[in-house]
């Protein structure tokens, strides 16, 4: 069972949440997950992901790259979400560590994740740590730059659709991060 930790309702209503679980237990809209440009689903929070909600995520992920080419750091796919409790995965391309840049390749990640779920009209998303995983990322720069944005596109897109957004951590480590960076966000003090 995931655990909410931490909340931020902005003046908009929009909440912000912290929890501890398994990002495939979500019963948001759309559950993010941190995928490759190819939309390989192999391992780590995309294995994951295929694993618990069948072959059609891949199916259709494989679809979309047919149609569309690469996925890009700021253009997420999505795909229905098979057997999981969401109605769509937003397929979000990370950074390696190493190749670049990696700061603004996640942010427009993240950025582009919330954008996907607004043109869908979603009024929830769950995201992991994305690319802190096998792409390395660092925990702590992660959570900053992904809390930081997720603060930014709440605070300048009011009046839209999308009302919670969720940071799902699945491990103590990365759950750690996310908090000691939530604790020192100006946005985010109560």
């Amino acid at each position: 069972m995931n655990i909410e930790i931490k909340e931020h309702v902005f003046p908009s209503g929009q909440k912000l949440q912290l929890v501890q679980g398994d990002i495939t237990d979500e019963t948001v809209d759309a559950i993010v997950n941190a995928a490759n440009s190819y939309l390989a689903h192999g391992a780590g929070v995309a294995g994951a992901i295929v694993r618990r909600g069948g072959r059609q995520i891949q199916a259709e992920s494989d679809q979309w790259v047919q149609q569309h080419g690469r996925v890009t750091h700021g253009e997420p796919a999505y795909t229905h979400a098979g057997t999981l409790p969401c109605k769509y995965v937003i397929h979000a391309v990370g950074p390696r560590w190493g190749e670049g840049d990696e700061p603004a390749k996640l942010e427009a990640a993240v950025y582009g994740s919330l954008g996907r779920a607004e043109q869908l009209g979603l009024s929830s998303i769950a995201f992991p740590a994305i690319s802190t995983g096998i792409f390395g990322f660092p925990l702590p720069e992660a959570a900053h730059i992904m809390i930081s944005t997720v603060v930014r596109y709440l605070t300048s897109h009011t009046g839209l659709s999308l009302e919670t957004v969720r940071l799902v951590l699945y491990d103590h480590e990365a759950l750690q991060a996310f908090i000691q960076v939530w604790e020192h966000n100006d946005h985010l003090r109560s």
